[in-house]
């Protein structure tokens, strides 16, 4: 029997990618209303766009990292972090925004650079009324709660993932220990943190299990640590590399049949 649960936090208690995607949906539409864009292509060439500028901003190997992803960096403030290049994202993202969206735009024929500026600011507030939880999180956390310890082991800058949490202010408490990786030093898939979360919890490896959604960090991290590996793989995506997971599940109710056994 397991005696802790480090769980990830994006897209496995919080639906992020579904937050994400409301917000494009609605600063696309706002935009197909001025411009008669396709909202659709709207996204997908902004998606483009903010790819490539990301990935060619010198401090994107330390976001890489880290964990923080593009879509992310459209809506984060980096005002935390003690390393050096959060100072350079802060600094980075309020061009990043207004280019990712005016260089979309212009890839669909409008060239409007004061409505790119706009959509690059409408984007976060969009996202930030959209903190969405999947239905079953409190259930699972609360059956858990006293009988494991929990930990929160999330990649991501620390103000916002900590926003993130204040936006879903229930869900903080219910964790013994919460780990955020621009905090620490290092992200997921890093053996090294998930030996500084075993050392928060003060138990050896066997006696814990991680559930996260991303085979690539936190599957990997937690096979590299000697921790069994839950897989929440809720859309059913068929693996195509060498990362197994001890075990694969579609919703966080069958997690208690592997910590029970």
């Amino acid at each position: 029997m397991k005696k802790a649960v480090l769980f990830d936090l994006d897209d496995t208690l919080l639906w992020d990618a579904r937050s994400v995607q409301e917000a494009f949906r609605a600063t696309c539409d706002y935009a197909a209303e001025k411009t008669g864009v396709d909202p659709v292509a709207l996204e997908e060439a902004v998606r483009g766009e903010a790819r490539a500028i990301y990935e060619a901003f010198e401090a994107f190997p330390f976001t890489k990292m880290i964990g923080i992803n593009p879509f992310e960096g459209l809506w984060a403030r980096f005002a935390e972090g003690q390393q050096q290049e959060f100072r350079q994202l802060e600094q980075f993202v309020p061009s990043y925004r207004k280019s990712a969206w005016t260089k979309g735009l212009a890839a669909l024929g409008v060239n409007d650079e004061q409505l790119g500026a706009e959509l690059g600011e409408m984007f976060p507030a969009e996202r930030r009324k959209r903190p969405l939880v999947y239905e079953e999180t409190f259930e699972v956390l609360k059956k858990l709660q006293g009988s494991y310890k929990l930990l929160l082991l999330t990649n991501g800058s620390p103000d916002l993932q900590r926003e993130k949490l204040t936006g879903v202010p229930e869900l903080a408490p219910y964790f013994d220990h919460i780990i955020i990786s621009g905090e620490f030093g290092r992200g997921k898939p890093d053996v090294t943190i998930f030996q500084h979360a075993l050392e928060k919890l003060e138990l050896p490896a066997e006696a814990c299990v991680m559930v996260g959604d991303k085979l690539t960090t936190d599957i990997l991290g937690a096979n590299t640590a000697g921790i069994d590996s839950v897989w929440i793989n809720r859309e059913g995506v068929n693996r195509n590399d060498d990362i197994i997971p001890t075990y694969t599940i579609k919703s966080l109710n069958e997690l208690f049949a592997i910590i029970e056994a």
